[in-house]
């Protein structure tokens, strides 16, 4: 059979044992070493100085979803890819953001207070944004009236995904603060090559439809990932926001929680193959290009005025 995009929508791809327990359990564990860095105090800065953050969250949740959706009308992959896509852009800021906006010489605070803010935002935005711009382009709305999904089940679904490891997490780091602190890095570590390892092993179990089919994802995937950067990074900018800031956002809204789409592909979506090849390649490339972003801007300071940060308001 020719190997074309469209003959991508029937391929599944599959898991033998308990493969999507154990993704399960990986995003859990991921969640829960984010937020064992979080704190209570994280959320309400929002209130105290809420425009950067805010405007971080509308680049995230709202500009992106939108400009994934103009780039599958544009580009036309086939109809799994494209809600792969979309998926990806509803999804919350990945777990790297952190270590990678420290690395840029970025603001580091305001990367934590949104990264915990879109976690728990992200079970309320993330199938309110599945199911609206899904629904928008004929061919996705198919694949989602196929499956019947109900928005209700996906909401509950993500709750469990990520309220619960983060509020667990959150509790550990108040209750056991040393303890906490002792066990960040391990998990940021732990939770990076648990991933990559799992994305590695589902694609060797599969690799007949990643050795056919990578191609038709690699220019979706990294279209999406280079405007999800210059959408957090032009947004800032627009809205006069430091230099500092800019970096922060740029790069929350371009790590994206892929782990937590590839759980609902095969949840949802029995592994649908442009789906799948989506979330699976995006967990690659973000790492490729966030660390390539953040090296660049380690060498490049954000530059200091009389008032302190570049572009930083008074």
């Amino acid at each position: 059979m020719e190997m074309t995009s469209e003959s991508l929508d029937a391929v599944r791809l599959n898991f033998e044992g308990n493969g999507l327990w154990v993704l399960n359990i990986i995003i859990g564990l991921i969640m829960f070493g984010v937020a064992l860095d979080l704190r209570v105090g994280d959320f309400l800065s929002i209130a105290r100085q809420p425009k950067g953050p805010l405007i971080g969250l509308f680049a995230q949740f709202i500009l992106l979803p939108a400009i994934s959706f103009l780039i599958t009308i544009l580009i036309r992959p086939a109809p799994s890819v494209a809600l792969g896509m979309i998926l990806i852009a509803a999804c919350p800021g990945g777990n790297l953001s952190n270590f990678l906006t420290a690395l840029s010489k970025g603001n580091a605070a305001m990367s934590v207070t949104m990264t915990a803010v879109s976690t728990v935002v992200a079970v309320f935005f993330t199938p309110l944004n599945l199911a609206i711009w899904g629904s928008l382009n004929p061919a996705t709305a198919k694949i989602l009236t196929a499956i019947e999904m109900e928005t209700s089940d996906l909401f509950q679904t993500i709750l469990i995904i990520l309220g619960i490891p983060t509020a667990l997490g959150m509790a550990c780091g108040y209750l056991f603060p040393t303890l906490a602190r002792r066990m960040i890095t391990p998990f940021k570590v732990f939770s990076i090559v648990a991933f990559l390892a799992f994305v590695g092993i589902a694609f060797s179990k599969n690799f007949d439809v990643f050795r056919n089919y990578i191609h038709w994802v690699l220019l979706a995937v990294f279209l999406q990932n280079g405007a999800a950067l210059a959408i957090g990074y032009f947004t800032a900018y627009a809205t006069g926001l430091s230099e500092a800031d800019r970096r922060a956002i740029a790069i929350e809204v371009g790590i994206q929680n892929s782990a937590l789409g590839l759980v609902l592909v095969f949840r949802y979506f029995d592994g649908l193959g442009g789906m799948a090849l989506v979330a699976g390649w995006w967990g690659i490339w973000h790492v490729i290009s966030g660390l390539t972003l953040a090296t660049i801007w380690s060498r490049r300071p954000p530059k200091l005025t009389g008032n302190g940060i570049e572009g930083a308001q008074a």
